[in-house]
């Protein structure tokens, strides 16, 4: 199924259909969602941005790799762009394999990587009006944006 963006809300139940397989035992997914407090810091709303080309190049090299290094046979993940709301999926990777050793393994290589490698900036909105990028690939800097550090 490989690596997409989308600004529609992401629908597991059809993803997780994608990817079923009679050759897999196993089938694991992750769902990343919009949390009402981040930081002690109440949350309202997030906004996703994101470089789409080189953010989908490296997202398929991610799944590719877990491919090579977990025994798995099917993998997926998408990305939300856009405005999101509290309990929103914002990210779902899906994988199967003969295992669940290896379903486990390969989703949260997959998850760890795509946070910590794709250009996809998040902007969180607080009940006290403010908002703060956070967790800013590579240099830090969200597009059209003033460098912020990156947040864990």
């Amino acid at each position: 199924m490989g690596f997409m963006l989308t600004e529609k809300a992401i629908d597991a139940a059809a993803l997780v259909e994608g990817l079923r397989d009679t050759r897999a035992g196993a089938c694991v997914t992750f769902e990343g969602r919009v949390r009402a407090e981040n930081g002690g810091r109440t949350v309202t709303a997030l906004d996703y941005e994101a470089y789409g080309p080189l953010a989908e190049k490296e997202g398929e090299k991610v799944l590719s790799e877990a491919g090579r290094k977990f025994r798995i046979t099917g993998a997926a993940c998408v990305h939300r762009t856009g405005k999101l709301g509290l309990g929103d999926i914002a990210v779902w990777v899906g994988v199967t394999a003969g295992h669940r050793g290896a379903a486990f393994g390969a989703c949260r290589y997959i998850i760890d990587e795509i946070k910590e490698r794709l250009p996809i900036w998040k902007k969180e909105h607080y009940a006290d009006g403010a908002t703060e990028w956070i967790n800013c690939a590579a240099d830090g800097r969200p597009p059209g944006g003033r460098r912020r550090g990156k947040a864990g």
